[in-house]
Order: structure tokens, then sequence, then C-alpha cells
């Protein structure tokens, strides 16, 4: 009786410990992805997820690479541009956002601030270093003016002359970078405030350092999760006027940070770039891993920067020139500046031909994403574009000389963080170790449930045929060890026989 019921305990434990590993199978990844979502809302009460998002503790960087010119008197004579690559400079990126404030609409408004510090042990040089490049100013200007009277144009060279501006500028990467001392822009300032896009020195990063990229409007996601970080307006604009079509208008995706979670290879990365003046899409590449987390990695497609003709979704973009290039002068104060990846990457090849040391590869040029697709969080970021000017002889400006038509490029940064350090292992703890801990558990619990039952199972086969064998094959029952042996005779036969059968009798009785 005893053994009858442990078996079938052993078998109602069996059972339920299946039920339970195999109800895990179902519920543990809701559980998981609830916990998700709990901890990506954006509210301060996720200490951890709501500091990140605030301060962006990852190590961020922005490299920078100047093409210096070898010959510029040649360029002024016509000759094709012939530059070699300098750097890389690189600097440190502090990111913090400012001005934090909630909406009873599920959204939080924010000013994002920005400064960067040179960084000497991880830069090829010092921003002491002198590069030729385009003068801006100059080359720049001429082509805007070049549809003003002949006379306006006259003049505008002597103004250049005036203010000893020139064709190119020959100066240190750091006044480069971040402003210089210019009468020119003094004067124009003064003159015709609104013309450039910075009202002290003039420098071509010198509007971002120590500033902010507007006033972004954001989802919470706490009423939706599928929403969260999506744009909801920037500066009060839920649509840009600066392009030709409503859809170049649109304001879409995130800020360029975060993404919702739960995505899939069928997903892409939009954002908005207030410094691209538009919003961008990245595309699935493949699969990946880094440092035991799983990873999609997204890049640009070919028709990020494709003008109308090859792509026509893009023709509210134009006036467009080749392929590979983005026109930003609507909101550079109409300077014939252009955007493209470093090198003309998966630019039309004729704009290699314009250049002279330009070598487009796919992993020194190509930008990248790689995020966790389950929580939307990048994990390595590798933002590069390039800063081209469009520069021609323009008559009656003799500072462009003999200038060919050119797409000429001028420098290209890349912007680049990663998780690593305490951040990276938390992240791995939560997100990969604890589901992968919860997975071996309701596997492990319907192994141990299912080798439970066939151990019953396999002790009451062998039971019953032990039984059954008893049964069919039953052995002797002796009780008495003596053996029937005549008896001495001292009577008569039949008497002998009587006794010896009696005696027998009793024996095996």
């Amino acid at each position: 009786m005893n053994k009858s019921k442990l078996a079938i305990g052993l078998l109602v434990v069996g059972t339920l410990t299946v039920v339970f590993g195999t109800v895990l199978v179902f519920v543990g990844p809701i559980i998981i992805d609830n916990q998700i979502v709990k901890n990506l809302v954006i509210d301060p009460k996720n200490e951890m997820s709501y500091t990140m998002w605030k301060d962006v503790p990852v190590p961020f960087f922005m490299t920078v690479y100047f093409f210096n010119v070898l010959n510029p008197t040649e360029v002024l004579a016509g000759e094709k541009p012939m530059v070699e690559q300098r750097g890389p400079y690189v600097y440190r990126k502090h990111i913090q956002k400012r001005n934090i404030t909630f909406h009873p609409n599920h959204t939080v408004s924010y000013l994002e601030y920005r400064s960067y510090f040179f960084e000497p042990s991880m830069s090829v040089g010092n921003e002491s270093d002198v590069v030729t490049i385009p003068n801006m100013l100059v080359l720049g200007a001429a082509v805007m003016m070049e549809n003003l009277p002949f006379a306006v144009r006259l003049m505008i060279s002597t103004t250049f002359k005036t203010f000893k501006e020139g064709p190119f500028l020959t100066m240190s990467v750091g006044k480069l970078m971040w402003g210089y001392d210019s009468k020119l822009v003094d004067f124009l300032n003064k003159w015709l405030p609104g013309m450039l896009p910075s009202t002290g020195k003039f420098g071509l990063f010198a509007e971002f350092n120590n500033s902010n990229t507007g006033l972004f409007t954001i989802h919470t996601g706490k009423d939706d999760i599928r929403l969260i970080h999506k744009v909801d307006s920037w500066n009060g604009l839920t649509k840009l006027t600066n392009w030709k079509t409503p859809q170049c208008n649109m304001i879409n995706g995130t800020a360029g940070q975060m993404w919702p979670p739960f995505m899939t290879k069928e997903s892409t990365l939009p954002f908005y770039s207030p410094d691209a003046c538009r919003s961008l899409e990245m595309v699935y590449q493949r699969e990946g891993i880094m440092e035991g987390i799983p990873l999609y990695r997204y890049v640009a497609p070919k028709t990020l920067f494709a003008n109308g003709s090859d792509y026509a979704p893009n023709e509210g973009f134009c006036p467009c020139r080749q392929s590979g290039l983005l026109n930003v002068s609507s909101c550079r104060s109409n300077s014939p500046v252009f955007i493209s990846h470093p090198h003309f990457y998966n630019a039309d090849p004729v704009l290699l031909d314009y250049v002279q040391g330009l070598q487009p590869t796919e992993d020194q040029h190509g930008l990248f994403i790689d995020i966790h697709p389950e929580t939307g969080v990048p994990l390595n970021v590798s933002i590069r574009l390039q800063l081209n000017l469009y520069m021609k002889k323009v008559s009656g400006i003799t500072e462009t000389g003999k200038i060919s038509e050119v797409m000429m490029p001028m420098m290209w940064f890349e912007e680049n963080g990663y998780i690593d350090g305490e951040i990276l292992t938390t992240f791995h703890t939560n997100l990969v170790l604890l589901p992968m801990v919860m997975v071996y558990m309701q596997y492990c619990f319907i192994v141990l449930g299912l080798a439970t039952i066939l151990g019953v199972v396999l002790l009451y086969y062998r039971n019953m045929l032990s039984t059954t064998q008893q049964r069919l094959f039953p052995q002797p029952r002796i009780t008495n060890q003596h053996w029937c042996s005549p008896l001495s005779t001292s009577r008569g036969a039949h008497h002998s026989k009587q006794s010896s059968y009696e005696v027998c009798s009793s024996l095996t009785e």
C-alpha cells in the first residue's frame, strides 16, 4: 500500500512539473516582454532607463577628417583637384537633455545640448595642424550670386579683395572647426543679417558646439509602447517647410537615439536629423552578436541620397545633382552645400572622376547602427557624413579664376558610440542571462517531470511483469525436508506397506 501511494504521488508531481514547464514556455516570453515594456517607458520612476535617456552615459565621439587640397593654384587654373585625407581629429561628445517637461498626452519635451572636447591621445595630429580647404565664404557666395547682375558680381569681388578673402583657406584645424575671426563675416552680419548661419565666428562646426538641437517633443510610450521615442513635433512643427513635397517634409521616426522595441527584420529605422534638415531611414542588413548580445545591423540604403531621376520619391529634395548627394542649401542659408557618404561611397561614380585622392570602401565609409531588436536600444552606432561644396567659375568674381565645375569634398566626420562597462554588463544580465535562465528552467521542468512519470511507469510495468511470471511458473512448496523411507519390518508385509504409506502421507501433508 505504501509503495502504491508513493507511485501515485510521484506521478502527480511529475505531471504537475510538466504542466508548469509547459505553461512557462508560453507565459515566459509574455512575462519578459511585459518587463521590457515596463522598464523602457520614459518615466523618472524607471531610474536606470530614464538616466540613460536623459544623460546618455554611453561614450560618444566625433572623429573628423579634412581633405587637404594639394594643388590650389592649379585648381584655380581649371585642373582637377588633388586632395589628401588628414586626421583623425577626435572629439569626445557630451550629451545632456535639459528643460524636460512631461505633458498629459504622454509626450515629453526637452532640449538636448551637446559639447565637444578634443582628445589628443585618440587623434593623429593636433588642432594646431594646418590644412588647406576651399573658402566657403568666397566660392560658396560666388555660386549663390551667379544670377545677379554683372555689376553686382563685380562689387562682390571687390568686397572680397577689400577684406583679403581668397578662394582657399590655409588655417589650423581648430579654427576651421570652431570658428575664426573674419572682417568679412563681421561686415555681412552687420549689413546683411541672416545671410550667415552664425552671428559670431565662422567655422564649419561653430554652431554645433555648446548648443542644442532644437525643441523635441517625443512620445513616452506610456499609453502605447509602439510610439515610444517617436517625434511628435520639433520646434513646434509637425512637418517641415524646406522641401517641395509633403512626403519629403514629413518628420518621421524618432530623434535618432532609441527606437520602439520588438523589432523584426522587416522593420526600418526612421529618424529625424536637424543637421540634415530632413528625416532619414535605415534598413536591415544582417544579424550579429556583440559581447554575447544579439543585434540587428541597419545601414543606409542606396536610395537615401539618390536623386529624383534614380529614385522618384526623392524628387522633393531637388534641385538635385548626381545620386549620392543631398542638397541642404535650403536650410543652410542657400549656400551650395551638399551632404554625402564619405569619399562619395554609394554615389554616382562620376563624382570620383572630378577629384583625385578618394577611395571609398564600405567598412570605412558606410554608416550603420547595431541595435538590440527586443528593446530598440542601439549597442553600437557609426554615423558617417561628408561635407561638400559645389564650386564653379562665376564671371565677374575673379576669385573663382577658371575653376572647373566640381563637387569638392572639404571634410567628413563620424559620430560613433557604443555601450560598454557597467551598462553593458547590466544590459547583458537583464536582457540575455535572465531570459536564458528562464528558458532553461522551463525545459528543465518539462524534462524532470517527464523523467519522473517515465520512472513511475517503468516501475509499474516491472512489478506487473514479475507478478505475471510468478503466476505462469509457480515454484513447488516444500514444508518439510524429510524423505519417506520404508520402516523396519517386525510385522507382516501388509502391515509394513500401510505404515510406510501413512508416514509418507504425514510428511507431505
